[in-house]
């Protein structure tokens, strides 16, 4: 996608997005064939459910309708949350994932497996899981320090609910 499309399209999008007080993650603009797809990511604080996401991709494919943004061609559009397993880029994105398990490559090489307990301006404080039964261990990890980052995902861990139970 050129920078002058992805530009106006950001510009057409982005005010829509917002209205539904929604943060707009990616946009994304490929070939399927002969059509071509635009695929617009969403998140929030709070998730995204997929009312909004429907509401959303109406909203958005009238304002495409009304411009040439698209060029002539046939398009699908394709409005959703992240997956949960998604990078974590943006220091929102840390901060919706506190509490979560998280992969983070480290830049002195290796990975670390641990929790985000809490996240400030300059790097997050997390909790290492013990191993064989040993505590957990408190680390700190500022941001220059992760290379990468992303959401394990958990199938077995309790929530807080049924943890304070």
């Amino acid at each position: 996608m050129s920078t002058t499309q992805s530009d106006r399209l950001r510009g057409l999008i982005e005010p829509l997005v917002h209205a539904e007080h929604l943060d707009l993650e990616e946009i994304e603009v490929s070939r399927a064939g002969r059509r071509g797809l635009l695929r617009i990511v969403v998140d929030s604080d709070e998730g995204v459910e997929l009312d909004a996401c429907a509401e959303l991709s109406r909203a958005i494919s009238a304002k495409l309708d009304e411009t040439d943004a698209m060029g002539d061609g046939e398009y699908v559009l394709e409005v959703s949350s992240p997956g949960a397993d998604r990078p974590l880029s943006e220091h929102r994105h840390y901060v919706r994932a506190t509490g979560r398990l998280v992969k983070l490559r480290l830049a002195e090489g290796g990975d670390l497996v641990t929790r985000i307990v809490a996240v400030d301006e300059d790097g997050i404080d997390t909790e290492v899981p013990g191993v064989k039964g040993r505590k957990a261990t408190a680390r700190r990890v500022e941001f220059a320090e992760i290379e990468k980052a992303r959401v394990e995902i958990e199938f077995n861990r309790k929530d807080k609910k049924e943890e304070e139970a």
